[in-house]
């Protein structure tokens, strides 16, 4: 995946979950707000940290699949 769109993805993913962290905080359900918060941070480490998973092309199999 590019940068580009890594960082376009994080950037949304952190909105949502400023949005999720403020409307939870705001209702008074602070241990979930926490959750939303922990949960987004992890989904933006692993968007940057693991690799895209690609698969290998077996002996014979077509190119264009």
């Amino acid at each position: 995946m590019p940068n580009h769109v890594k960082a376009i993805l994080s950037l949304l993913v952190a909105a949502v979950a400023a949005g999720m962290f403020w409307y939870q905080d705001d209702v008074g359900l602070k241990g979930n707000a926490w959750v939303a918060a922990g949960l987004a941070a992890f989904m933006i480490a692993a968007v940057w940290l693991f690799p895209e998973a690609k698969g290998q092309k077996q002996k014979g199999e077509d190119w264009r699949k």
